[in-house]
């Protein structure tokens, strides 16, 4: 690779920002087989674009802050409190091992999320405090109506499990 983000990476990375954004925001090609590709972790790690319109469940002092702000810039709207009734295009569900019962957190969470919607599960990561076994999510997704699509690191310390019903698997 020579060092230079061509257009397509670019557009596939930011969802919408603009390239001097992007500046030292983009990490380089890993030499890992299993990490070939580019982190765009930092730039958007959720896919979301402008206009998502975001509930945010279960804040706290522990959440990252850098995300959050990375969230509201790509999507140009604050995320919604948790005590806001509305419908939702996305859900941002921060979760830890010691929070009340999961399966009935992501039930709760589907009450405000608009057909085809997307619950975004962060989660501690292994050995952080807080932390729950993926094992516990895939058990508790289904029995709340809801499918696990995929897994993605968003910043150092949580994870964010994709949750989609079980109608919506795009």
């Amino acid at each position: 690779m020579n060092g230079r983000l061509n257009d397509s990476v670019v557009s596939k990375c930011s969802l919408g920002l603009p390239k001097s954004e992007l500046t030292g925001r983009i990490g380089d090609m890993s030499n890992t087989p299993s990490g070939r590709t580019l982190d765009c972790t930092r730039t958007n790690p959720l896919g979301l674009e402008k206009g998502t319109y975001i509930q945010e469940i279960g804040y706290d002092d522990d959440v990252d802050f850098a995300l959050r702000e990375a969230i509201e810039k790509v999507t140009g709207e604050e995320m919604a409190d948790e005590d806001v009734d509305d419908v939702f295009d996305a859900i941002v569900m921060w979760w830890r091992s010691d929070d009340p019962d999961l399966t009935d957190a992501i039930v709760d969470a589907q009450t405000t999320l608009t057909d085809g919607g997307v619950v975004w599960l962060l989660t501690p990561k292994a050995g952080r405090e807080g932390h729950i076994a993926p094992v516990d999510i895939n058990a508790a997704a289904p029995t709340a109506g809801m499918h696990v699509t995929k897994t993605v690191s968003v910043c150092d310390d949580w994870s964010a499990v994709r949750l989609v019903g079980k109608k919506s698997y795009g």
